[in-house]
């Protein structure tokens, strides 16, 4: 398989009902991982740089590794960007070789957010990619408080805006280190009732892992991102490695220490979504 858009992965995901992984990449080791754990699943990944990994590595830069990682996988990926702010940076990542574009608009009043998104699935659709949206604000742990999603305006935001995908605010919380409550089941079926387009959950890591399993088989949720729990195992690897030998220096060898551990926790992430 090679680079595939988002509309790819989740039409299929929506109509068999399960799920695919959106893992949240800083670098390198991670996203080799991560498709070495998709292929050893053999299911689809996600790929995904959001803001801090933007923040560290140049948008042309993360897409020449995603393509290079996907022209040689055995299984379909996904170079997606996550949490774009701005219509140029949606552009850049388009012309750095992405293979779908997430806007949020998720602070904006309900129409600007319509109408910056649509214009970003236009110019995602005219180039033969695909475009994720956000309706209702996913808050931080420790931070922004979210703001839920109304089934209503997610009717019209997906109508309008002609997103291959739209992210919710239902429970969710970014940044989240550990299993929360659960997500608002209520307010899912709400949103599933007055919609036909493939609901994502960012902040999929405060998410209890059987209620991942059940909404990824029972629900019309086909996406789930995934970052902090796998940023977790990724640094306890990484200190191990540091401090198992103190006079070891050569960052290579060091790092190269971190991919099986993070392999193994993404194989057991991207598990949890496949069908039983």
């Amino acid at each position: 398989m090679s680079l595939v858009t988002l509309a790819d992965v989740l039409q299929p995901a929506l109509k068999r009902k399960y799920a695919v992984g959106g893992l949240v990449c800083l670098g390198w080791e991670e996203m080799r991982a991560f498709v070495a754990a998709a292929e050893a699943e053999g299911c689809p990944v996600i790929l995904q740089a959001g803001p801090g990994c933007r923040a560290h590595t140049p948008l042309p830069v993360l897409g020449a590794m995603m393509r290079t990682l996907a022209e040689a996988a055995s299984v379909p990926v996904v170079a997606h960007l996550d949490h774009g702010y701005t219509y140029e940076e949606c552009q850049q990542a388009l012309d750095s070789g992405f293979t779908s574009l997430m806007f949020d608009g998720s602070r904006m009043e309900l129409s600007q957010n319509i109408d910056e998104t649509a214009r970003i699935a236009e110019m995602a659709h005219a180039a033969g990619i695909s475009c994720e949206g956000e309706i209702g604000f996913v808050g931080y742990a420790d931070g922004e408080n979210s703001l839920g999603t109304d089934p209503q305006e997610a009717a019209r935001f997906a109508r309008e805006s002609n997103v291959d995908a739209m992210a919710i605010s239902v429970g969710n919380v970014h940044l989240q280190q550990g299993a929360g409550a659960g997500l608002d089941l209520e307010r899912i079926r709400a949103i599933e009732a007055v919609t036909e387009v493939p609901l994502v959950i960012h902040g999929g890591s405060g998410v209890p892992l059987a209620q991942r399993r059940a909404l990824s088989t029972g629900s019309n949720v086909c996406k789930f991102n995934i970052g902090t729990e796998l940023r977790m195992v990724f640094g306890q690897a990484l200190r191990a490695a540091v401090n198992a030998d103190p006079a070891r220096f050569d960052r290579v060898e060091i790092l190269r220490s971190t991919h099986d551990p993070v392999v193994e926790a993404a194989r057991q992430v991207l598990r949890g979504f496949a069908p039983e």
